[in-house]
């Protein structure tokens, strides 16, 4: 088995040292059949070592993601399982992430702990778990997303051609990905800040040059969004950037066309694969998200905002302003010396 004692140390800090697993607790541990089989009993035997109790559930893989998943989903046994559980770690490709059986397990179970970690396999588990130094990157997180947080106005170009601004909503807080998971958290694999803007100021260009999934993956030509007011105007781009159309409108839902939330990437062992959590943190990109927008995005009064689906698209080298105040260039931190120190030590 590849990384076969590296994958065990792997495990370990997954379940120990972000997750927190005490003993007796119940985790459930999700997978569809095209998951990687050592990924999910590594985790299962570091749960059943830390006192755990492990319930390993296999599904058919759906042909959608989130609430497209819906009719292929055994919803009822798996929402049954999920609403008990202290621990629920996602090995999903097709992620259950936004989908009805998400939705349905955090409405009525507010002490789970969940990590969404879509299509983990040994070689990137050991790159963006085993081998990251989580406290230090914890530091990192915390530091930019504070400084985030407190912005107003946001201005975020890359070499691809995105050039947008946007200012925050002072209601919203920003989701740090530390590896630090809480009772009632929903987290996914340390190296993310995310949150949602204003959606109505958000205008300019966003070009997509890493990847876009779905529907795509990764991406041979760029795919340039048209944004105004928060929503998806026009789309421009070879093949990939017509199959994004296509598939927008396929969905036959207006929010589909609507910004859901940005994010920064900052994993030190993430590279641009074609699987969107780990391109997600892909260090100094940025990414957006469109579609349905989870609770944790929003404030208490607002809840979520549901569509049919959501996706993610990915913008490398990305450089921000925050209130005039450059943070990234091409993604690499400038301007504030105890982030660039940060920075040298994690990479």
């Amino acid at each position: 088995m590849a990384y076969d004692f590296e994958l065990g140390l792997s495990g370990r800090t997954l379940v120990r040292d972000i997750m927190r697993v005490k003993k007796g607790e119940n985790v459930v541990i999700t997978a569809d059949t095209n998951s990687n089989e050592d990924v999910v009993k590594a985790t299962a035997t570091e749960v059943f070592s830390a006192g755990g109790k492990p319930m390993v559930i296999w599904t058919a893989t759906p042909e959608g993601v989130g609430k497209a998943a819906d009719d292929m989903l055994p919803q009822k046994t798996l929402t049954g399982a999920l609403k008990e559980a202290d621990v629920w770690i996602e090995f999903n490709e097709q992620w259950l992430l936004y989908s009805t059986v998400f939705d349905k397990t955090f409405e009525t179970n507010h002490k789970i702990r969940y990590i969404c970690l879509v299509e983990m396999n040994p070689d990137m588990m050991v790159r963006t778990i085993g081998r990251v130094d989580i406290p230090k990157l914890a530091k990192f997180l915390k530091i930019v997303g504070e400084k985030t947080e407190n912005a107003k106005k946001i201005k975020v170009t890359s070499p691809a051609g995105t050039d947008l601004e946007f200012e925050n909503h002072p209601e919203r807080t920003v989701s740090i990905r530390t590896g630090e998971v809480e009772d009632g958290m929903a987290a996914m694999l340390p190296g993310q800040i995310s949150w949602a803007p204003r959606f109505e100021t958000i205008n300019g260009t966003i070009v997509f040059d890493g990847s876009l999934v779905p529907p795509i993956g990764l991406l041979d030509n760029p795919i340039e969004l048209t944004i105004e007011k928060g929503k998806i105007i026009d789309i421009k781009g070879g093949w990939e950037a017509q199959e994004f159309k296509d598939w927008l409108e396929s969905l036959d839902d207006e929010m589909m066309f609507r910004l859901a939330h940005m994010a920064y990437g900052f994993n030190p062992g993430a590279k641009l694969t074609g699987n969107i959590v780990e391109d997600e943190r892909i260090w100094g990109g940025t990414e957006w998200g469109i579609g349905n927008v989870g609770a944790q995005h929003l404030d208490e009064r607002e809840g979520g905002i549901d569509a049919a689906s959501h996706c993610d698209g990915i913008c490398t080298n990305s450089s921000v302003w925050l209130d005039g105040k450059q943070l990234l260039d091409e993604g690499k931190i400038v301007n504030f010396p105890e982030l660039i120190k940060l920075e040298k030590e994690l990479l």
